[in-house]
């Protein structure tokens, strides 16, 4: 069972692209092409101190519709399962 989405890069996508993901308004589409005009994003992280009203949860959906930030999807750093210890077996 693969994605139904086709991905789309936040620093190449079109306005049309972003208003068409499902949770991206009008303003966030404008404020995401204004930020990135100054600078391109460099990871999920840069995305999220950026955008004014984008956190975790909101980042999860919108990679879940095939958003991604140079080729990567949206990973929480917080419960990163390779951060905590290995079961034993």
């Amino acid at each position: 069972a693969g994605l139904c989405f086709a991905q789309i890069e936040l620093n190449q996508a079109t306005e049309i692209e972003l208003d068409g993901l499902k949770g991206i308004g009008p303003a966030t589409t404008r404020q995401v092409l204004a930020e990135r005009q100054k600078t391109p994003f460099k990871d999920w992280s840069d995305v999220l101190a950026r955008i004014r009203g984008l956190g975790a949860h909101k980042a999860a959906q919108l990679s879940e519709q095939g958003l991604r930030v140079q080729g990567e999807p949206f990973a929480p750093v917080s419960t990163s399962p390779e951060s905590g210890k290995q079961p034993r077996k």
